[in-house]
């Protein structure tokens, strides 16, 4: 079979010391079969001076009207099977992500050929694992089955998700969507592609914290979006129906407890057993 290969995208745009810690950790992983893209925003700062040669390391320069749109201009240059969106600050947790990664997805395409349902990578599938928060201090575990609860509630986040390169062949992210285009596009992705979401239980990336969605501000223009793609996707009865259990089981308690550094630990750990059981 074909060896898996991987295109991870940094987007950036004045990253400063945020640049190389996220590219070293890509470039020290077990697995060799990778590309990486960085879509910079011409930056000013001098942080692409850093940059090592490398014949893996391809850098685009070009003005974006921001993270959403800088993503898909990084996509026409896109050569792996596989594409992963990795911003600055965030690192790969391990140097075996990409290998762990590989053999997960190698065991799915191999159960495809033995099984006589698809030929090889004829599914279109997304390959999601875990986080860990570093402002929190804590691992935050991915739901291990993707049904129309998750994708209201609580889809993993873009740093941890392996897409299928041809998920976004011909539609990238929905740039009217200032905090949300990869929520939608997830959603897009399962809905309209008809993608399999496949958790596998590794730790994807070390997320920095507090980034762009998590201001004030665009915490409102997320709940907006929120109400818009889920309303498309699921419809509004269903929408509305999912949000009053989020209410009636305490979501904005639990979302306080998730960040706060003194609980999150501990409400993390509840939550990983409770899917742990749900799996079983």
């Amino acid at each position: 079979m074909e060896q898996i290969s991987f295109t991870i995208v940094m987007v950036c745009l004045n990253p400063g010391k945020k640049l190389m810690p996220t590219l070293q950790s890509v470039l020290g992983q077990d697995y060799g079969n990778f590309e990486v893209i960085i879509k910079d925003g011409i930056s000013i700062d001098a942080s692409l001076s850093k940059i090592p040669a490398d014949s893996r390391i391809r850098v685009f320069s070009k003005k974006d009207t921001g993270i959403y749109d800088a993503m898909n201009q990084a996509l026409p240059y896109v050569r792996g099977n596989y594409v992963l969106f990795l911003n600055c600050g965030d690192i790969l947790h391990d140097d075996r992500v990409l290998s762990s990664m590989a053999k997960a997805i190698e065991e799915v395409l191999e159960k495809d050929k033995e099984s006589g349902r698809y030929a090889a990578r004829e599914k279109l599938r997304i390959f999601y694992g875990n986080q860990y928060n570093r402002l929190q201090e804590s691992l935050v575990c991915s739901v291990p089955e993707i049904n129309d609860f998750a994708c209201y509630r609580n889809v993993p986040c873009h740093q941890v998700c392996f897409y299928d390169a041809r998920l976004f062949e011909g539609r990238g992210y929905l740039t009217k969507y200032r905090v949300r285009a990869d929520y939608e596009h997830f959603l897009y992705s399962i809905y309209e592609r008809h993608a399999q979401a496949v958790y596998v239980d590794v730790v994807v990336a070390d997320y920095e914290g507090g980034g762009f969605s998590e201001t004030k501000e665009n915490r409102k223009c997320s709940a907006r979006e929120h109400r818009e793609i889920t309303a498309h996707y699921l419809g509004k009865l269903k929408s509305a129906r999912y949000g009053m259990i989020m209410l009636a089981t305490l979501a904005p308690l639990r979302t306080k407890l998730a960040e706060d550094p003194r609980w999150s630990s501990r409400y993390n750990q509840v939550k990983s057993e409770i899917y742990r059981r749900l799996k079983k």
